[in-house]
C-alpha cells in the first residue's frame, strides 16, 4: 500500500479562525467539489506562512463563500491571509494504480478565487516507468501550467538541432515532456 495525494488546494489563503468552534476546517464546498474533497474527510494542512503541519477534517461551509476557517485548536496555527495547502490523500495497493489516479489541484487568486485547475500525471516513458508532469486541466497542456517553469519550445527544438537531432526526435522529446 501506498499513500498519495489524491486532491489538493494550493494556495488558498485563510479568512478567519475560530478558537471556540469545535475543530475542522471550514471550506467553501463549491472549491471542495471542483478538487475532489468531501465533508468529513481527514486532511493534511501546511501553512505556507508558518510552516506549521496539522490534520483535521473538512466541513462545508457557504457556497461561493470562498471561506477558509479554521476552528477549535487548528485556529491556532494561522493567522487570516496566510496560504495554506490542504490536502487529501487516498492508499493504492501499489503503484501501477499510479497510472489511473489524476490529482486535482486548484490554485488560488488572493481573494481565494480559482486561478487554474491542474492535474498531477503519473505516465510511463522512455525515461522511467514512473514519470510525472503537471497538466492545465482546461487546456491539457504542461506548457501553460504556472508551476511548469517558462519553457520555450522554439529554442529548445534549436538546441536539439545544434547538437545534430533529427526532427522525429525533436518532435518525440517535445511530445513526451511538453505535452499530453
Amino acid at each position: 500500500m501506498i499513500n498519495v495525494i489524491r486532491a489538493k488546494l494550493h494556495g488558498i489563503r485563510v479568512t478567519s479562525a475560530d478558537l471556540n468552534y469545535h475543530g475542522s476546517i471550514t471550506l467553501d464546498p463549491q472549491h471542495c467539489e471542483a478538487a475532489g474533497i468531501y465533508p468529513m474527510e481527514f486532511v493534511d494542512i501546511w501553512n505556507k506562512n508558518s510552516g506549521a503541519r496539522i490534520s483535521t477534517y473538512v466541513i462545508f461551509g457557504e457556497p461561493g463563500s470562498r471561506c477558509c476557517v479554521l476552528n477549535g485548536a487548528a485556529a491556532r496555527t494561522c493567522q487570516t491571509g496566510d496560504e495554506l495547502i490542504v490536502a487529501a490523500s487516498e492508499y493504492l495497493p501499489g503503484p501501477e494504480g499510479l497510472y489511473n489516479l489524476k490529482p486535482r489541484i486548484l490554485t488560488f487568486l488572493p481573494d481565494n478565487q480559482v486561478d487554474q485547475i491542474l492535474f498531477y500525471d503519473v505516465y510511463r516513458s522512455d525515461r522511467r516507468p514512473y514519470d510525472f508532469r503537471i497538466v492545465d486541466a482546461d487546456r491539457q497542456t504542461v506548457e501553460s501550467c504556472h508551476t511548469w517553469p517558462n519553457v520555450d519550445i522554439a529554442a529548445i527544438r534549436h538546441d536539439l538541432r545544434k547538437k545534430g537531432w533529427a526532427e522525429a526526435e525533436i518532435d518525440a522529446f517535445v511530445q513526451s515532456h511538453f505535452s499530453l
